[in-house]
């Protein structure tokens, strides 16, 4: 078998298209309606969370991050499918398959740490009401967003490096878009380090966010049951979006690794198609409908940008 370096490698094949004749008109409009309600719920809320100063508080603003983040992942998710569904030969060049990797690991690691700092914050909000304002500061939300973006960002560059420093075997992908994963498993040269930085990248996230985050959940279900029924009322009120959001994406999260990590050639292909797009097309239409309508602040916020009424 003859090895190709990566840095070689002109284009990816991807084997997951399949001829659907005249109904990829409709499966082109269906999903450029999704981009632009996403593009548009998200872009509303950043820019009502941004000229309402009432909405410069810790919990919008980590929002508002949210929002943001949100817009790049499927920006590096939608126009590349909208292309690939009117495509007769679904390909992409290399160095525009590993900016689809930076930007979809990106987002999906950014989405991670932002809501673990909602959790944070939620966690002071309603375990410790009258110290917040002294925990929360400005600086403190500051440096919390800006981590949410650094660290990620670092950690994916090194993932990518890892990866285009491969030598290959081929250039096919059987998924609908470009993963790190599929491309590991085009290489002949050893995968060893790729491998031990994605468990010790994996056990970081582990303890630094998902324990953290239940341990928060934890203190704040305490707090509920021992209470006041305002103190619980709040606490439903903030978190439940939250919580849900969270739910959602880890659920989106656990089906992509079932979909990439595990043969499903024998599932049908509708049903992959569903679980490989899941975590990148449900959450960013799902965070805006939820938190607009259930934030009372964004809600009346929204109507007034939208209307004019104060």
């Amino acid at each position: 078998m003859i090895m190709i370096n990566s840095t070689q490698v002109s284009y990816f094949t991807f084997g997951a298209y399949f001829d659907i004749g005249l109904f990829k008109y409709l499966l082109f409009t269906i999903i450029m309606c999704f981009y632009t309600v996403i593009v548009c719920a998200n872009l509303l809320l950043i820019v009502v969370t941004c000229m309402n100063r009432n909405l410069h508080e810790p919990m919008y603003l980590f929002l508002c991050s949210l929002f943001v983040n949100e817009l790049f992942g499927s920006t590096g998710l939608f126009p590349f499918l909208l292309v690939q569904i009117l495509s007769d030969i679904h390909t992409v060049s290399a160095s525009l398959c590993f900016l689809q990797i930076f930007c979809l690991y990106t987002y999906v690691n950014v989405q991670f740490y932002v809501l673990a700092a909602m959790s944070y914050d939620r966690y002071l909000a309603i375990c410790y009401p009258l110290q917040y304002n002294t925990h929360m500061t400005s600086t403190k939300v500051t440096m919390l967003i800006a981590l949410t973006w650094l660290f990620p960002l670092l950690a994916v560059v090194v993932l990518i490096s890892l990866s285009s420093s491969l030598q290959l075997c081929g250039n096919r992908i059987d998924r609908l878009f470009c993963d790190n994963y599929s491309i590991v498993k085009l290489a002949c040269s050893d995968t060893t380090v790729n491998n031990i930085y994605g468990l010790i990248y994996t056990f970081i996230v582990v303890l630094g966010l998902a324990i953290p985050i239940i341990y928060t959940y934890i203190r704040i279900l305490k707090v509920c049951f021992s209470g006041s029924k305002q103190t619980r009322q709040k606490a439903v009120s903030t978190c439940t979006p939250h919580l849900a959001s969270l739910i959602n994406f880890s659920f989106g999260c656990f089906f992509e690794v079932i979909q990439s990590r595990f043969n499903m050639s024998s599932a049908p292909i509708m049903l992959r198609i569903f679980l490989s797009s899941y975590f990148l097309t449900c959450q960013p239409l799902f965070n805006p409908l939820i938190y607009g309508l259930n934030l009372t602040k964004i809600s009346i916020m929204c109507k007034s940008f939208i209307f004019g009424k104060e």
